[in-house]
């Protein structure tokens, strides 16, 4: 059996989470994640991870169009399937991770809620 480089012994990861990138033209009516900041958020997420114990157990991956632009930027987490709208990264990405990624409690605040 291959060595894994990184020394994990076992196959896949405690929580996945997809931050979209989808881009649209300027002034699209529905925006699009990547014009409101999403690489930053995807950037600042691993960072924050890397930075906590406990946080290879989780995979940050940049994903295509999560189908919610208007709530966006939009992150979802499985396998809970949590699905979150970043409003303000300074706040909302640290807790998401200690809260969420690595404790397990979703951020109820970030929550998207469709009504």
């Amino acid at each position: 059996m291959p060595r894994d480089p990184k020394g994990r012994s076992s196959i896949g990861f405690e929580r996945h989470v997809f931050v979209c990138q989808n881009e649209r033209d300027e002034g699209h009516p529905r925006g699009c994640c990547k014009q409101k900041g999403s690489p930053s958020i995807h950037a600042r997420m691993k960072t924050e991870l890397k930075n906590e114990e406990g946080g290879s157990r989780v995979r940050v991956n940049k994903s295509g169009c999560l189908d919610f632009c208007e709530q966006g930027p939009t992150v979802v987490v499985y396998p809970e399937g949590v699905w979150y709208s970043i409003q303000d990264p300074n706040q909302d990405i640290p807790e998401i991770v200690v809260e969420h990624l690595l404790g397990g409690k979703p951020v109820e605040r970030c929550r998207i809620h469709l009504e």
